[in-house]
């Protein structure tokens, strides 16, 4: 399926960087903050095998998280202490990367398996994987000057923001409303998503929208033009993810 396919591309071309990259550069620091490089690769590589694990649980649960501690403190206690050589590391996302596809392209598409907030069907997990992916190749890339542009892979990725609309709302303890999208893509290209009555409407490109629903584009500092009763609050928790 097409977002099988848009993922391994997206993982592709990322580990043609990945791969060119001299052992300062993998240690330099990301725009992840308090992470280098190395240490997003590392994540990357734990989130794959986590798919893994997922799709192969015989029992259906809610979340992959346990007691009171957040998803970024986990994450980020994971990456502390499982840090190695930058070449294991990017041998072992290799590795990680390509199961995941494996996996989701053979596992039952109707199922519901655990993630990070709520049990996803492989497609919708896909989506949030190639999401995770394009977020962290912008750490990587824009503080080493790489150039990434943007793809028509992202309209996955406004999808998948514009459908998060209605938890992020519930997460401000504010009823979902409708909200009408109207993204630009890279190739000009204009992508719909919602009812075009909506009262609230949010027009600009996807690759700004995308940011800020990745928190790597502040919404003020964006182009996006938003309008209607709800209009600010939804560009301020729009998120490419659900925790």
């Amino acid at each position: 399926m097409e977002i099988f396919s848009d993922l391994e591309a997206e993982y592709d071309r990322l580990e043609t960087i990945l791969g060119e990259l001299d052992h300062h550069s993998w240690m330099s620091m990301s725009g992840a903050p308090g992470w280098t490089v190395s240490d997003v690769v590392l994540h990357l590589a734990q989130t794959d095998e986590s798919v893994v694990i997922s799709l192969n649980a015989p029992i259906e649960g809610t979340s992959w998280r346990e007691g009171d501690v957040t998803v970024d403190d986990m994450v980020d206690a994971m990456v502390r202490e499982q840090r190695a050589e930058p070449a294991s590391v990017f041998d072992r996302w290799r590795t990680a990367r390509r199961a995941s596809v494996a996996a989701l392209r053979t596992a039952d598409p109707q199922r519901r398996f655990r993630w990070a907030a709520a049990p996803l069907k492989p497609m919708t997990l896909a989506t949030t994987r190639l999401a995770e992916h394009w977020a962290h190749g912008l750490d990587i890339t824009t503080p080493l000057g790489i150039d990434y542009p943007d793809t028509d892979r992202l309209r996955h990725i406004a999808w998948l923001g514009y459908s998060t609309l209605p938890y992020a709302f519930g997460l401000e303890g504010v009823e979902p409303a409708p909200v009408y999208c109207e993204l630009t893509g890279p190739n000009g290209d204009v992508w719909f998503f919602g009812s075009n009555d909506a009262a609230t409407r949010i027009v600009g490109t996807a690759g700004e929208f995308c940011r800020v629903g990745a928190q790597r584009l502040l919404p003020g500092d964006s182009q996006l033009v938003a309008t209607g009763p709800h209009a600010a609050l939804a560009v301020r928790v729009l998120r490419n993810y659900a925790y």
